[in-house]
């Protein structure tokens, strides 16, 4: 028995690469374009692990999922693979048309035709695991009720479009081919091997290094917290045991706004690593907003607990805690993802606010 993972090199997903191959000795098959995000030493300790096998690709290229399907023959299918940063998805959205709407299509025609190709009992058995952000559904008012899983899709950024176009394509190839699908909607992930250009990655790479800690607008932004090692969790559950055809979201009941964040992991560097400048709240700086931005996301997850009785595990305490800890001992890591291109990236996002 084999699973293949898309963009298992990527955050999320080399995440939970290695949370599977430390329960289970099922192979993974992992398949990554190794963009600017997709890093294999996220995946050292792996290394000559007969259980991981990594494959360099686009899951564009129709030909290559062809040939990995048949040879491998994974009896699911965990996509991650997705262009996903919503800054650059403002300044470039033809990438995230490509990877997350063509990608994803191109996957998931690639998946129906091994599917139509096993037996009845590996048929039954197949699933095909989508996942996806709780940024489809829009944005939130302070005090309306948290995002359902029947709430109405009303993305406003073209990443969070390009999702909500891969979420309607998975959908879709279940009611009309019958491909055994699972969907999940995720809120705001942070943790270990996080790219430095998200907020909580990028707040602490910056004021290790004393430089600005630049928010958005007034910083009330309000977003629901993830620990990845939980998303990883709930991820196994609804693979295991969520319904066919089914939606379940996953978040860590944890609404913080982006101010607050940004205050707690300054907060936790004081402690851990004092400056002899003095707090590291000095570096914070309020910048212009970036445009369309939502106001506020909240994940209602009774439906996971109700049905496959997960909650998260990590308190957003004992979760930033951890990943903080892990940055400050991982500065080779750090040091080795800030490229020139990422330097590049940083100046155009942030030099005209």
């Amino acid at each position: 028995m084999t699973i293949l993972i898309t963009g298992g090199a990527g955050f999320i997903g080399s995440n939970f690469v290695l949370d599977w191959l430390a329960q289970s000795d099922e192979p993974v098959v992992n398949f990554d374009a190794l963009t600017y995000a997709g890093n294999l030493q996220n995946l050292a300790s792996l290394q000559g692990d007969a259980r991981h096998v990594f494959v360099q690709g686009d899951i564009g290229d129709r030909a290559l999922l062809d040939r990995l399907f048949a040879e491998r023959r994974p009896r699911a299918v965990l996509h991650f693979a997705a262009e996903s940063h919503v800054d650059r998805s403002i300044y470039g959205p033809g990438a995230f048309i490509k990877t997350n709407v063509e990608g994803t299509f191109t996957l998931l025609e690639a998946a129906r035709a091994h599917w139509n190709g096993l037996d009845d009992a590996a048929k039954a058995a197949f699933r095909f695991h989508h996942v996806s952000t709780d940024e489809v559904y829009g944005s939130l008012a302070p005090d309306a009720p948290a995002f359902t899983e029947t709430h109405p899709y009303e993305p406003n950024s073209p990443y969070s479009a390009s999702k909500a176009a891969s979420d309607h394509l998975v959908r879709a190839w279940h009611h009309t081919y019958g491909l055994p699908v699972l969907t999940t909607n995720c809120s705001n992930n942070y943790g270990p091997y996080h790219f430095p250009e998200k907020l909580i990655p990028l707040m602490i790479v910056n004021a290790l290094a004393g430089k600005p800690l630049p928010i958005y607008g007034d910083g009330l932004q309000v977003r629901d917290w993830l620990y990845v090692g939980d998303h990883c969790s709930a991820i196994r559950a609804v693979l295991a045991r969520g319904r066919v055809g089914e939606v379940y979201n996953i978040g860590g009941w944890n609404e913080m706004p982006n101010r607050d964040i940004v205050h707690r992991v300054c907060a936790l560097l004081d402690e851990l690593r004092p400056s002899a400048e003095g707090p590291y709240t000095r570096l914070i700086t309020f910048v212009k907003d970036r445009p369309g931005h939502d106001r506020r996301y909240a994940i209602d997850a009774r439906k996971i607990e109700r049905e496959l009785s997960w909650r998260p595990a990590e308190t957003f305490d004992s979760g930033i805690r951890k990943t903080v800890q892990w940055y400050l001992d991982h500065a080779d890591w750090v040091a080795n993802v800030q490229s020139g291109g990422y330097r590049d990236w940083l100046a155009t996002n942030y030099s005209a606010r």
